[in-house]
């Protein structure tokens, strides 16, 4: 069985975090010699006005900034083009000046540089992660369920749970892996959207690091090691729990997702539930009527709870009730 996951449009890869014009944008740009110092202090430099790159690519030294900031200013000496008439052109060399300005340029391919490279190790990073995972979930799906299985004496059917918790994990992780993509290209002058992403994007990568660990790690301690054939309670727990994590990580990703896909149109609503200090307090704007989503993990919840029981976990739970 072959299982590859690729995209109908550019045949490539799954990349749900982005469009295949970015995916391939991306992919180009780890490959050219587009991020060298030179190139850089060559072809970029900020307006002066909104400070965002600009890459000069005529010969005229005519700038002028793209909407909505639209400043004209000169290219060699970063000055409004309106001083720049015939009795003033910046030819003349004059003490300081121009020194100040390459350390700046160079201050500025630095930065350049490394805001790439902070993208790049993190979307290489995920990028082995996922081959990583899907590796191991081969593993589980050929081998590891069925010692456990004689193990526990279950039928493999029964620890699908197992498999799915990987299957999820490799997909969290393709999708991980390409929001850094995503993030690079995200517009500076938009500071809100940029907000909203990282925090969606930290929530996520919090909850899939929760559940890998779970899957890789402790599903060895614990149903290999630890827990013993007999203790029934101890293999339900451990299993209600990675059960858990994978609805979790799963809601995560799919907000995530179609936040992303929606170009963060809803910004101003997700920006008060930013705001929230505490850990999975009831909402009381949901409007089910039979159970209520923790904003931080998105467990679906008893109407009865008043904390979420997947934050804070039975015991603590049982603590307040005392």
């Amino acid at each position: 069985m072959c299982l590859h996951s690729f995209c109908w449009n550019c045949t490539e890869e799954v990349h749900r975090s982005v469009d295949c014009d970015t995916r391939a944008k991306w992919i180009r740009k780890n490959s050219d010699e587009s991020e060298n110092m030179n190139w850089i202090i060559a072809n970029l430099k900020p307006c002066p006005k909104c400070k965002r790159n600009i890459e000069k690519n005529k010969g005229c030294n005519h700038m002028t900034c793209g909407p909505p900031c639209l400043h004209q200013f000169c290219w060699i000496c970063i000055g409004s083009w309106q001083n720049h008439n015939s009795s003033f052109w910046g030819n003349g060399y004059e003490e300081g000046v121009y020194k100040d300005e390459t350390t700046m340029r160079r201050e500025r391919a630095k930065e350049s540089l490394d805001r790439y490279t902070h993208y790049f190790e993190r979307w290489e990073a995920n990028l082995t992660s996922t081959k990583k995972a899907a590796t191991n979930l081969h593993q589980m799906r050929t081998t590891k369920i069925k010692e456990i299985s004689e193990k526990f004496l279950k039928l493999e059917i029964e620890l699908e749970y197992l498999v799915e918790a990987w299957v999820q994990i490799v997909e969290c992780r393709q999708v991980l892996t390409w929001t850094y993509a995503y993030g690079y290209y995200l517009p500076a002058d938009e500071p809100t959207k940029k907000e909203l992403f990282e925090f969606l994007q930290r929530q996520a990568e919090a909850a899939l690091e929760r559940l890998h660990k779970c899957a890789e790690e402790e599903v060895q301690a614990n149903l290999m090691e630890k827990i013993s054939a007999t203790d029934i309670v101890g293999y339900a727990d451990f299993q209600r729990k990675l059960v858990h994590l994978t609805s979790v990580t799963r809601n995560h990703f799919e907000k995530l997702v179609t936040t992303l896909q929606n170009d963060l149109s809803d910004v101003s609503s997700s920006s008060k539930k930013r705001k929230r200090d505490e850990v999975g307090i009831w909402s009381q704007s949901e409007d089910k009527l039979n159970g209520w989503a923790c904003d931080q993990c998105t467990y679906f919840n008893d109407m009865s709870a008043t904390r979420c029981a997947m934050c804070y976990g039975p015991l603590l739970l049982e603590e307040d009730e005392e």
